[in-house]
């Protein structure tokens, strides 16, 4: 599926290949060389397990071999251009692409793991009203090895670590961008390249249905997070556009499909969607769907027109919806002070085309002393 205005994406290469492509392109390529047939056992793991940023670097290869590889099968790579930490951990990375546009990732520690938001789109067509990254509008959409690379590239960094956790809630409507994302999760899955659970791995869409149907095709266990935010079609128009065209009971009805849990996604905006009416709206769609809600803390960076649900508010009403029978999380802030929250990515431009610093935030508060508060990474930021 094409991304509203059907931008371009990036040409073609090496690491967009499925393992069983790059296998046999590979393959067909060192046999006519004349390369013994184990050259390719060394060649394939440099693509994503054990990545280099150029074949040059693969001494494990003679220097004539690496020097055709690096002329006949190059390997494209994102530029890290500005790396922030926050007091909290959360790393947010600036990646620029090859064609000069730029994405946000988010890496969020939490002990053992380690959870990294990445993009699927330069910008974002939505326009959600609580979210930074529809103001800009979209750019293009990412190739498969694009998406897919944002994980490769920490691989590549100075003591580089894979994440434990991937979720695809940073820049962008995954969904919008189907045939590349349904190939980066053949990239981040499978065990002869990134190698990470199915399970390990979230796709978070707004409920783009024809995508949607496809990826309830898939026989991985890919974790789906709905964007919901509203428990109503009316409400959710207001605050999502997209609403007009894949309506709230069409989106229900489509994760029947789904044999895995969902959740769904819920940012908190005073007197907008945190009313009581509202809290009885949601609980018989949440049951429904047996689906876990998590009550996201709306950061004024994404939104300044729009004020957070207070901290009391939220925790009352998660245990609202916990005393009724859904089960219900309310996510604490990660990364505020660095732009790095939910409905916070933004790149921000100047005339030159040159980035970049985070976006103001004037309340960089981390919620605490509320019961059933937990960490959560950005979604659809």
């Amino acid at each position: 599926m094409s991304a509203i205005g059907d931008p371009r994406a990036a040409a073609p290469t090496v690491l967009d290949l499925t393992p069983g492509a790059a296998q046999t392109a590979l393959a067909e390529w060192l046999a006519r060389r004349g390369e013994p047939p184990y050259r390719l056992t060394q060649l394939l793991p440099r693509l994503w397990q054990r990545p280099v940023r150029r074949w040059a670097d693969a001494t494990e290869l003679p220097q004539p071999l690496r020097q055709a590889l690096d002329a006949e099968w190059p390997l494209p790579a994102l530029a890290l251009e500005v790396r922030q930490v926050s007091r909290d951990g959360t790393e947010k990375l600036l990646w620029r692409l090859p064609d000069g546009e730029a994405i946000e990732s988010v890496l969020i520690p939490e002990g053992a793991r380690r959870t990294l938001c990445i993009s699927s789109q330069a910008g974002c067509p939505l326009r959600c009203a609580f979210c930074a990254t529809g103001t800009m509008g979209l750019k293009r959409n990412l190739a498969a090895w694009e998406i897919a690379a944002q994980v490769r590239e920490l691989l590549l960094l100075p003591q580089g670590a894979k994440p434990t956790n991937v979720v695809f809630m940073g820049m962008g409507e995954p969904l919008l961008n189907w045939a590349a994302v349904d190939a980066s999760l053949t990239l981040l899955n499978h065990e002869a390249f990134l190698g990470i659970g199915a399970r390990h791995i979230t796709i978070s869409t707004v409920g783009i249905l024809p995508a949607l149907a496809a990826l309830a095709k898939r026989p991985e266990q890919f974790r789906l997070a709905v964007s919901l935010h509203a428990p109503t079609s009316a409400l959710r128009q207001t605050l999502m556009p997209i609403e007009k065209r894949y309506r709230l009971p069409d989106v229900l009805a489509a994760l029947k499909a789904f044999r895995r849990r969902v959740t769904f996604e819920y940012v908190m905006i005073e007197g907008v969607n945190d009313r009581d009416e509202d809290l009885t709206a949601l609980v018989p769609i949440a049951r429904a769907a047996g689906a876990l809600v998590n009550l996201i803390p709306l950061h004024p960076g994404g939104a300044p027109h729009l004020t957070p649900t207070p901290r009391a508010r939220l925790a009352s009403f998660a245990a609202a919806l916990r005393r009724r029978g859904v089960e219900a999380v309310a996510r604490r802030s990660r990364g505020l002070d660095i732009a790095a929250a939910c409905g916070q990515l933004r790149v921000a431009r100047g005339e030159t085309g040159g980035e970049v610093a985070p976006e103001a935030d004037g309340d960089v508060h981390q919620a605490t002393g509320i019961g059933g508060v937990a960490h959560g990474p950005p979604s659809h930021a």
